[in-house]
């Protein structure tokens, strides 16, 4: 994408009534209004809301947030020209139940409160395999505990990557710290994979099956 597209994006975004972009310092400083209130505030329903970290141009969330009209949707991810054509697409569909939140996701417990969250999707992040980008895996024990904070008890989560690198290592962690409901390393040749794992497939993932790679799946708690 060029920098006078990617320029237009974020102008355009900043005028999106379903974007917020708050900075890093009112974020640190306790100065995000939305936190803990948005419901109240934002979606002015008491709808459960569901996150989709690391949402690229937002598929999950638009499809999800049509498919389920009584759930609320934020769609995260820190680079805003990705999520451009998903908040763009929900306004023109005029779709209320669904925003995107234009900030890093080691920052969530900063932007919601306690037991504010019901549901988190985890699809296809980067696995960051090398060790000294341990920290920067999302589900490393340190992002799994700030999760744990936002998502309410017995809150599901999932993980949806073509790493098995990545799904091992949070295979792992979860045992530990919580408890795996569904598991599977191919979900397109398993028969009893869930529904919701299979009936979207993003950008990326549809690049992923043409060079038939194995696409894996884990549904958790913490």
């Amino acid at each position: 994408m060029g920098s006078k597209n990617k320029l237009k994006r974020f102008k355009e975004n900043e005028n999106f009534e379903n974007v917020i972009q708050p900075s890093r310092s009112d974020l640190l400083n306790k100065k995000f209004l939305l936190k803990g209130k948005w419901n109240l505030n934002f979606f002015k329903n008491n709808f459960p809301i569901v996150l989709e970290l690391g949402c690229g141009k937002g598929e999950y969330s638009l499809f999800l947030a049509n498919k389920n009209p009584n759930k609320n949707y934020i769609g995260i991810d820190i680079k805003g020209a990705r999520f451009w054509k998903g908040a763009k697409t929900a306004i023109e569909s005029k779709m209320h139940n669904v925003a995107f939140l234009r900030t890093q996701i080691e920052l969530l417990s900063y932007c919601f409160g306690e037991n504010e969250i019901d549901e988190i999707w985890i699809t296809f992040p980067d696995p960051q395999i090398k060790f000294n980008r341990t920290k920067h895996r999302l589900t490393n024990p340190e992002m799994l505990n700030i999760y744990k904070n936002i998502i309410i008890k017995k809150g599901i989560i999932h993980l949806k990557t073509d790493s098995e690198f990545l799904f091992g290592y949070t295979l792992g962690n979860v045992t530990q710290m919580g408890e795996v409901i569904y598991a599977h390393h191919d979900i397109y040749n398993n028969e009893n994979s869930p529904i919701e794992s299979t009936a979207i497939q993003t950008f990326y993932e549809k690049k992923f099956l043409e060079k038939n790679k194995s696409i894996t799946y884990m549904k958790f708690r913490l």
